[in-house]
């Protein structure tokens, strides 16, 4: 049995593979949006429990290997998911989208963290921050006029002068440069999550020579294999021993 961490349009479309060719696989997701779409394999919806409580799961359940295609950004579940694999011996795999590169006419300053970003973005500045909305307290520190956010679901405790933007990807390059010319954005902050279902903000920011603060991915843990294409995940799953 494969255990595929979810929520990313790569774990979809794996999940659609193994099913395919008859493999049994399960996805689970943290449960960040209020709604999932169905998938052609078992799904559940929750936390494990910490390390303690995700290990006692693979055992229950009889997990063979386990695929992580949880967004790029997911810096707690990774790097814990990849050590009690590594305390199980069972086979770990990250299938992580390849990030985005700066392209001539782009803008970026590229930033370690979400808090280094209020020091990059001057003060007074006009900011879209399309970063989702669970970390709303990392940027804190911007000192900007007014700062737009976009997320699925409502944002808690959204700062006092911050603006609400409820929408789900993908959307079209004219709708997010609309977007950005009408609020007459100075800077965007968004985090390198790869791929092309949000590409058309950056392809926005371009063609408005609007300004990107670029938040680097995190460091993956040190021997963790990773691929980053759905087809690359398939032959792994397929080499594996039965």
């Amino acid at each position: 049995m494969i255990l595929i961490l979810a929520g990313t349009q790569e774990a979809r479309v794996l999940a659609q593979a193994l099913a395919g060719e008859g493999i049994a696989a399960e996805a689970s997701f943290a449960g960040a949006v209020a709604q999932i779409e169905a998938l052609p394999i078992p799904a559940r919806v929750g936390g494990f429990g910490g390390a303690e409580g995700f290990a006692d799961y693979l055992k229950a359940r009889g997990i063979g290997a386990v695929i992580d295609a949880t967004h790029p950004f997911a810096q707690v579940m990774t790097p814990r998911s990849f050590a009690v694999c590594q305390a199980l011996d069972l086979p770990f795999l990250r299938l992580e989208r390849a990030p985005w590169q700066a392209v001539e006419g782009d803008h970026w300053t590229r930033v370690a963290t979400p808090e280094a970003v209020a020091d990059v973005v001057p003060e007074g500045a006009r900011v879209f921050l399309s970063v989702g909305r669970k970390e709303v307290a990392r940027y804190a520190g911007l000192r900007a006029q007014r700062v737009w956010i976009r997320s699925i679901d409502p944002v808690a405790d959204l700062p006092e002068g911050w603006n609400h933007i409820a929408g789900k990807p993908p959307f079209p390059q004219a709708q997010e440069e609309a977007l950005l010319r009408d609020a007459g954005i100075d800077w965007l902050v968004t985090k390198n999550a790869g791929g092309a279902v949000s590409y058309a903000k950056i392809a926005a920011a371009r063609a408005l020579g609007v300004r990107v603060a670029m938040i680097d991915r995190p460091m993956p843990p040190e021997g963790m294999v990773r691929v980053a294409e759905v087809a690359e995940a398939l032959d792994w799953v397929r080499g594996l021993a039965p």
